[in-house]
Formats: structure tokens, C-alpha cells, sequence
């Protein structure tokens, strides 16, 4: 599991989580040397021939980035300026702008920035994506699964898993609980090892009644290290409607060891299992 991955899983809005979704920057350090197409005649790109502008540009992004990650979003604003300012059709730097924009929920100024970016590059699906995001936390549903349907027709778009959940994660917001099912089992087929995309699936599973194909998704997530108080819970209250005795017991003694200042290692001492 990447770190993107583990670091979304911490996150604890389970069903509607946004730092697992969005797309960060993609190709970042690739951007100054590329090899050229074989067999046309290109001779090979190298660092020395790209612009300086685009450089300075570059530069200033990676140093956005870095901030961004950290948290740090007025420093990372301010070093996407000068980013900008050196490149102003740098689509990168107007996509890190929009997922800035996003997680401090301006969603006028990341819907600008992400449109932005896509004047300039009109297949980028990872834009597509956040974008898609975005629309998605206003209750934009319609717009929203546009963006993540043409993410997915991107031939060459390598984050299919990330898009397929966030659709089907969306999907479920909008009341569409069925189709989100089915955009959550595409995921899982792309990244089976996702424990978001594992969560939200043994939950709507359960919540539906079915609660052996809950069983299957919650117990794979529960084995692995990055099982926690949300799946433990769920998965305590999937082994009691099946009348696992013993692997309710087994879990719940998990929950009470790893987190006993939790509500539900509270709910679970007091045996109020519809919390």
C-alpha cells in the first residue's frame, strides 16, 4: 500500500473522506527529462533543454508541494505565484492551486483552478478528477460523475482505482447506493488492497442485509495492520448478526486493547451495537 493510501486511511469521515480522494501532482520530477519517441528521429530531451522558465517554474511547484503536504497552504499559495508568474501555462501549478482551494472548501477558486488547468491540458484525467471532487462536495452529482467518467476514458490514465471510488463514494452521497456499489467493486477490483474502498463496501453491504459479503471485505481489512476502531466495529457488529460468537469476542477484545477511549469501545462495553 502506497503512502497516499495509508495516510487516507487515517483519516476518520469514513464514508465521505476527501484526502483520499483527490489527485495530487503527478510527474512532478519527470517533467525536465523525457526520452523522445523511438524510431522518429527525437533526439533524447535533457535537463539543459528545458526552458529556464519553465524550470523556475517547476521548481517553484516542487516547493508548493512540499508545503502543501505539510499543511502549510499560505506559503504554498504564495510559492504557486511565483510559479504561475514564471509559467503562466503551467497546468500543474493551477492544479495544486484548486486542491489548495479544495481543502480550505473555496470551491469557487478551486473550480476556476482546475478549469484553469484544463484550458490548458484538456486530457488531463487527474484534473478531471479533482475537479469531479470538488463538484462533488457541493452536491454538484451530475457534473461531478461527467468529470469522473471522462477521467476514466482517458486511455492512458493510471489512477482508475482512485477515480472508480471517488465516483462510488459519490454515488452513494447522491442516493444512488446501488450504482455506488458497483463503482466501489470497480475499484476494488484495480487496488483489491484499498481499506478505504474495503470499508465503505462491507458498510454499504451491511446496511443492505448482506452481511456474509460484508463479512468477506471487513475480516481482510480487519487481519491487515491497517484495521482500526471504524473497521473493528463494523466488523464486531457483522460477526453478531451472523452469530459468530467467538469472532465478535475476538474483535472486541481488539477494540478495547487498541483504542479504549473510543465511542465504540464505549458502545461495545455497553453492548449498544446500533451506534
Amino acid at each position: 500500500m502506497n503512502n497516499n493510501a495509508a495516510a487516507a486511511w487515517r483519516c476518520r469521515q469514513w464514508l465521505f473522506c476527501a484526502c483520499l480522494l483527490i489527485s495530487a501532482l503527478a510527474g512532478l520530477s519527470g517533467c525536465a527529462s523525457r526520452q523522445g519517441e523511438s524510431g522518429n528521429g527525437s533526439e533524447i530531451m535533457t535537463d539543459s533543454d528545458e526552458p529556464n522558465a519553465h524550470k523556475r517554474a517547476r521548481i517553484r511547484l516542487e516547493l508548493a508541494t512540499g508545503y502543501f503536504e505539510q499543511g502549510q497552504t499560505t506559503i504554498a499559495l504564495d510559492e504557486l505565484k511565483q510559479s504561475i508568474s514564471a509559467d503562466p501555462n503551467y497546468a500543474a501549478a493551477y492544479n495544486l492551486r484548486g486542491l489548495i482551494y479544495l481543502r480550505l472548501n473555496d470551491f469557487r477558486f478551486a473550480e476556476e483552478s482546475f478549469r484553469k488547468a484544463l484550458s490548458i491540458e484538456p486530457q488531463d484525467a487527474t484534473v478531471m478528477h479533482n475537479l469531479g471532487w470538488s463538484y462533488c462536495q457541493e452536491a454538484r452529482y451530475p457534473q461531478a460523475q461527467q468529470l469522473f467518467a471522462q477521467a476514466l476514458a482517458v486511455p492512458q490514465y493510471r489512477e482508475r482505482a482512485k477515480t472508480w471510488r471517488a465516483q462510488g463514494l459519490c454515488q452513494v452521497r447522491a442516493g444512488q447506493r446501488e450504482e455506488g456499489e458497483q463503482s466501489l467493486l470497480k475499484s476494488h477490483e484495480f487496488e483489491p488492497g484499498n481499506p478505504v474502498t474495503a470499508y465503505n463496501l462491507a458498510l454499504l453491504m451491511f446496511q443492505r442485509g448482506e452481511f456474509s459479503g460484508a463479512q468477506f471485505y471487513v475480516r481482510r481489512l480487519n487481519n491487515s495492520e491497517l484495521a482500526n476502531e471504524e473497521s473493528l466495529w463494523l466488523g464486531i457488529k457483522v460477526e453478531r448478526r451472523l452469530d459468530n460468537r467467538t469472532a465478535m469476542q475476538q474483535l472486541g477484545a481488539q477494540l478495547l486493547k487498541r483504542y479504549p477511549q473510543s465511542r465504540q469501545a464505549d458502545a461495545y462495553q455497553r453492548g449498544v451495537f446500533d451506534e
